[in-house]
């Protein structure tokens, strides 16, 4: 909290007291959160972060609802198993996956519909996030109840806060397709995006990415591999896009485990012939050279002597 110090003149006594008042404050909001029900409401649906390598990541709040809830819906029930014994925690287990996510949602809103509090987990991270969990919510939410989110791990966050990007704009564009079409297709839709990219890879297809990457996003790019993120082997490299293939080649270790890729945005483009044109040329077709003229101007920022210059040369004779 910033506040401004008090003036010479300022007696002792208020300054204690405006100290005395926001302790208060932060008082009144510590014993709000402590009040609050650690556990599951019934009827409820809780959407839980789970750690996305180290098992310390879990938290306080995830575990209180874990071990409150009459049913625990899964991505993978083994995994889900793991984390939950490593805990001492005993729960009733339902498997929701990506291939039974539409029948299992139903079967979800049935249990919230007979009194049942549910919490749903994917295999690591933040549900919904590049995995299963999306459509068990909206199901849900058509249904009427209510869902609450217990935040906590996510690769992307964890990337992007050690990426050192300038700027709080980024997009998340999850996996590249598999398939190299279809993934130099993906990413020359993303060439022209002035915020930060984020992408998962898989550690079979983390080179191919990278070289897709360099080749199809033109201008000079930074990019960040984060790999193993909270886990023993984790580590983070930042360096120009155009090197990160031999980067990559240069250890075999560097091809193992799980990938996040963030890269820096393209920068945005100066007002140019070009951009004049794409603005004047449809104006001109349906409007007078002078009310086009003055519109591309207004659009564009650019001088009317230039615009008209432009509009002469462009204009049919």
């Amino acid at each position: 909290m910033n506040s401004k110090p008090g003036g010479k003149g300022k007696a002792q006594g208020e300054a204690h007291v405006e100290e005395g008042t926001a302790s208060s404050v932060m008082s009144a909001q510590a014993d709000e959160s402590i009040d609050r029900p650690a556990g599951a409401a019934a009827g409820t649906l809780y959407v839980v972060a789970t750690p996305i390598g180290n098992l310390q990541d879990i938290t306080l709040r995830a575990l209180a609802v874990l071990g409150s809830v009459d049913l625990i819906a899964a991505e993978d029930t083994r995994m889900t198993s793991r984390l939950l014994d490593r805990h001492g925690i005993q729960a009733r287990l339902l498997s929701l996956h990506q291939h039974n996510e539409s029948r299992r949602a139903d079967e979800v809103a049935m249990k919230l519909g007979e009194g049942l509090s549910v919490a749903y987990v994917t295999d690591a991270g933040t549900p919904a996030l590049s995995d299963p969990g999306a459509l068990l919510v909206e199901r849900v939410r058509a249904a009427g109840f209510p869902i609450v989110p217990i935040p906590g791990p996510s690769a992307v966050v964890a990337a992007l806060s050690v990426a050192g990007f300038a700027g709080t704009a980024f997009r998340f564009a999850g996996f590249l397709p598999e398939r190299q079409a279809a993934r130099r297709k993906a990413i020359k839709d993303l060439a022209d995006e002035t915020c930060t990219l984020v992408f998962y890879e898989a550690p079979h297809r983390v080179l191919d990415s990278v070289c897709d990457l360099a080749e199809g996003l033109p201008g000079q790019r930074d990019i960040v591999i984060a790999r193993e993120l909270t886990k023993r082997f984790e580590s983070v490299h930042r360096g120009p896009l155009v090197d990160a293939a031999a980067w990559v080649e240069a250890d075999s270790d560097r091809q193992r485990g799980e990938f996040v890729l963030v890269v820096s945005g393209a920068k945005a483009a100066p007002h140019g012939e070009g951009d004049v044109d794409a603005v004047l040329k449809p104006l001109l077709a349906e409007l007078p050279l002078a009310q086009a003229v003055k519109l591309t101007c207004a659009i564009t920022g650019r001088k009317r002597g230039e615009v008209y210059d432009r509009a002469l040369e462009l204009k049919p004779g």
